[in-house]
């Protein structure tokens, strides 16, 4: 298989996620500003989970974009990748509809936690693949951003039973944290494609 093809089909998969999720968002039942203050919560849910499936599509093109031959291996981790973010819409809905209490929070940091999860294996898969002197290999590194998601993910469970607000700051600073651009494997492609 070409890698323009699995990449095609993610791309896909997370576009169908992105609509799934803001079919639902409904609409109020009045025509004032007022109406739409039940809202808010929906909104943020929607907002935060936009911006993970946005940081997770972006990091999963640059991936996919150091692969120089597609296996079993690869398909397979990508499929479990894609699995846990397909459950993102129901995860932020029923967040939005429950104003961000405890229960929903856990379930929505525990599927956060299984994405980033299956991320860091389809990550590992691929540079099994391509070898240890891979683009992603020498990009990737220590990978100290992975590895501290995955501890402010399950920090961010756990403080669901005290504090659903500092549940969803972590959440919150995940993000943050991969939302400033990283250009590790941008200049370790350029850096190798060059010579």
């Amino acid at each position: 298989m070409q890698k323009t093809r699995l990449e095609a089909f993610s791309d896909g998969v997370i576009a169908i996620i992105i609509t799934i999720m803001v079919l639902e968002i409904k609409v109020p039942h009045g025509s004032e500003f007022a109406d739409l203050q039940g809202l808010i919560p929906v909104f943020l849910s929607y907002m935060l989970s936009f911006i993970y499936l946005g940081i997770y599509w972006n990091n999963h093109h640059h991936i996919l974009h150091t692969i120089t031959r597609v296996n079993g291996q690869i398909l397979w981790a990508n499929l479990h990748l894609l699995f846990w973010l397909s459950l993102v819409p129901f995860a932020t809905g029923w967040i939005g509809q429950n104003n961000l209490s405890a229960s929903p929070m856990a379930f929505y940091g525990v599927i956060l936690l299984l994405a980033a999860i299956a991320y860091f294996i389809l990550q590992g898969v691929i540079i099994k693949n391509e070898g240890k002197q891979s683009i992603l290999a020498k990009a990737v590194g220590m990978d100290w951003k992975g590895k501290a998601s995955i501890i402010l993910y399950v920090i961010g469970i756990v403080s669901c039973l005290y504090n659903t607000f500092l549940a969803g700051s972590l959440y919150i600073l995940v993000a943050l944290l991969w939302l400033i651009p990283d250009k590790r494997i941008e200049k370790v492609y350029k850096e190798m494609t060059d010579l």
